[in-house]
């Protein structure tokens, strides 16, 4: 039997695995590295990959569940704010990022991308760390 409680940690961890490693190819291409930023940039998206899979594995009916955020006040304002973006933006993210895989354009991929993974991170740091 699958302990589901641990997809969260996980997600969180390829969420937060993805946001270093987009860094380190911001800072590689910065440098003219092209082969390692291009290496970093396919292992940053795999990361990314692996994480839909798990989140989506993770949210199927009957494994995981809908898990509340607990707070009130302010930081229900803040928690609902940094979900509703990263929601939207994951979603958005998605074809962004395939057509700079095959374009290499990433402009505006790049800090959106970004703000997905890290937000990921801090959703789950709200969610399951904060309101327990």
């Amino acid at each position: 039997m699958i302990d589901y409680s641990i997809f969260p940690k996980i997600n969180a961890t390829l969420n937060g695995c993805s946001a270093v490693l987009l860094v380190a190819g911001r800072t590689l291409i910065a440098r003219g590295k092209i082969a390692a930023h291009r290496a970093v940039m396919l292992t940053a998206f795999a990361t990314s990959c692996l994480f839909l899979v798990s989140y989506l594995y993770y949210h199927w009916p009957g494994h995981g569940g809908v898990i509340y955020f607990h707070g009130t006040g302010g930081i229900r304002i803040l928690y609902f704010t940094i979900l509703i973006s990263h929601t939207i933006l994951a979603i958005v993210i998605v074809p962004i990022v395939l057509i700079t895989l095959t374009r290499a354009i990433a402009r505006w991929t790049f800090p959106l991308w970004l703000y997905v993974s890290v937000t990921g991170v801090i959703v789950y740091l709200m969610l399951f760390q904060m309101s327990v």
